[in-house]
């Protein structure tokens, strides 16, 4: 792994959607920080990725922990290009809006939206240093107002609320000339999307794809496979 590779941090990278972005970075030629909020799990799936994977302890949902991380990051690595705000929870397909347990649409607030921002924060000045910064947050279509309908409360509203943050940080740094998006993987196969979605693989090509977009790129859009989709 050349010293002068790109470094980009996955949130949530110990499994499922997370774990296949970290292989395909990594086989992109990017030196992939795995963010696990268990770190023993981050370094048994680092394990199994190989070369150019740094396994980190991240809880996106504790300040401490994403400061520890952010520290490490800059002491050990000394700089980040990419962030990809993969980490979420609770796809609450039980729950309605009517009858919501909002101390559970609270939990996934904390992750699914708070989690997002403060990595981002914390991480922010390191990618202002970036020759070709990038962050693309990990959303969903159920998070698009356009199309939005009954049921799973917390995590399409999360999920809005992070498509809402995508658009604010995008027009805030475009001076920087950081590209910010949002990306929808699609229904995958993975422990939250359960059995009958596509490919994992398919699913964070979609995301590689707002990773690796030209400088000249789009920002502050919400995208499938390198397609808009509505808000």
């Amino acid at each position: 792994m050349s010293e002068l590779s790109p470094v980009a941090v996955v949130t949530g990278g110990n499994r499922g959607l997370g774990l296949e972005v970290c292989r395909q970075l990594a086989g992109a030629g990017y030196l992939v920080v795995l963010g696990s909020r268990d770190h023993a799990k981050g370094e048994q799936a680092a394990a199994g990725l190989g070369s150019g994977i740094v396994p980190v302890e991240l809880d996106v949902s504790n300040d401490r922990s994403v400061g520890r991380a952010a520290e490490r990051i800059r002491a050990e690595l000394e700089r980040c290009d990419v962030l990809v705000n993969n980490a979420a929870i609770d796809y609450d397909t039980d729950a309605r809006g009517i009858s919501a347990d909002l101390d559970r649409v609270h939990r996934a607030m904390e992750t699914n939206l708070f989690g997002a921002w403060r990595t981002t924060l914390a991480l922010l000045p390191m990618i202002r240093r970036s020759p070709r910064g990038r962050i693309v947050n990990v959303s969903s279509e159920s998070g698009s107002l356009a199309r939005m309908g009954a049921g799973t409360p917390a995590y399409q509203i999360s999920k809005a609320a992070l498509n809402a943050l995508t658009r604010t940080l995008a027009a805030e740094l475009r001076r920087d000339r950081i590209l910010v998006n949002a990306t929808c993987p699609g229904w995958t196969a993975t422990d939250m999307g359960g059995r009958g979605g596509r490919p994992v693989a398919d699913g964070a090509a979609s995301i590689l794809w707002a990773v690796q977009l030209n400088d000249d790129g789009p920002t502050g859009g919400f995208f499938r496979d390198g397609r808009p989709l509505p808000w």
